[in-house]
């Protein structure tokens, strides 16, 4: 285990700045990025300051978005081209696309303290929508769509922690919580401005137009 968990914060390293892979661990003083700020190897501390290429930024930004959301390299691309067929702003619309997607809706909402601890809990059935269970993290949300703790896991362990953690959560404001019915809703897209994803879409883009 501290292997995959050594792994994560070298990704953070390497990217300069968080991705929350690690969960509440990335808040506290114990995050990696706040004891180690600079890259990952034997000459990390020197690298941070060598000049990167065009090429360099733009794979760079790539990478951390993809890690953001846990993401294959297949994976992605696809996020991009249907981004680049779809109207409006193609990093805009990339954005939005992996900001619906079920995983990181249950991640906003607050039911896991991480994207990968979201993924988990919805590959293994913990959720429905609309009433319906969906076990498929990639799946799209729309607006209206009603996402909650299906009523055969609510006794386990998990799933109280995670009814516990999203009373306490305050999700952006296209979501709504309620924790009576422990039900969460899509009351919109989301805007740009209100995802605190920061990454340079531009640069992603041109990546992939090369």
């Amino acid at each position: 285990m501290s292997v995959v968990w050594d792994r994560k914060c070298s990704m953070c390293r390497r990217a300069g700045v968080k991705l929350f892979l690690k969960g509440d661990r990335c808040y506290t003083k114990k995050c990696a990025l706040e004891r180690r700020n600079f890259p990952p190897g034997q000459h990390g501390p020197r690298t941070r300051d060598r000049k990167m290429s065009e090429y360099g930024e733009q794979l760079r930004e790539k990478q951390k978005l993809r890690q953001i959301y846990h993401l294959r390299e297949a994976q992605f691309q696809s996020y991009v081209e249907n981004a680049q067929r779809a109207r409006g702003v193609t990093g805009e619309e990339l954005l939005r696309q992996l900001e619906m997607r079920l995983d990181n809706v249950v991640y906003r909402l607050g039911f896991a303290n991480s994207r990968g601890q979201a993924r988990q809990m919805v590959s293994h059935r913990f959720f429905t929508v609309n009433g319906k269970r969906v076990n498929i993290p990639s799946y799209q949300v729309r607006p209206g769509d009603v996402i909650a703790l299906h009523e055969s896991k609510r006794s386990t362990t998990l799933a109280k922690e995670a009814m516990g953690r999203a009373g306490e959560h305050n999700p952006p404001a296209w979501l709504r919580y309620d924790p009576n019915s422990l039900q969460g809703v899509v009351g919109r897209a989301p805007q740009t401005e209100e995802i605190d994803t920061r990454v340079d879409l531009q640069k992603i883009i041109e990546f992939y137009s090369r």
